[in-house]
């Protein structure tokens, strides 16, 4: 079992910054990509950015120069840097690890709880 504690949600004006941490923890996993999705009122959740074992990294195109995704793995932790925030980033943001178990092939999925990024203009 893996649980995710998600951490650095807030509110800033348009234009802040802010850093989304994930931190996992368990025992007998490893861990494979970790990920971001957001999910704004009324709207589907949605595909932030990933970040693979070998630190290759993936954006949704929209957001892609404005957010950086990176890991730490020695904490086993995901990170969002979000700058040049606009309104329409506002949502509930959502941490997503892919892992398995040390004796087992079979991959499994984690989400953290959410939290909550508002941007006033």
């Amino acid at each position: 079992q893996v649980q995710l504690v998600e951490s650095g949600g807030g509110m800033v004006q348009a234009g802040g910054s802010l850093r989304l941490s994930c931190a996992a923890s368990g025992s007998m996993f490893r861990v494979n990509a970790m990920g971001w999705y957001r999910q704004a009122p009324g709207k589907q959740r949605e595909f932030v950015a990933t970040i693979n074992s070998d630190d290759t990294t993936m954006y949704a195109d929209s957001l892609k120069g404005r957010f950086t995704i990176s890991r730490e793995n020695a904490k086993n932790t995901v990170y969002l840097q979000m700058n040049s925030l606009k309104p329409e980033d506002t949502g509930v943001y959502y941490c997503k690890v892919d892992w398995r178990r040390i004796d087992q092939i079979g991959p499994r999925t984690s989400w953290g709880q959410g939290t909550q990024v508002t941007v006033s203009s």
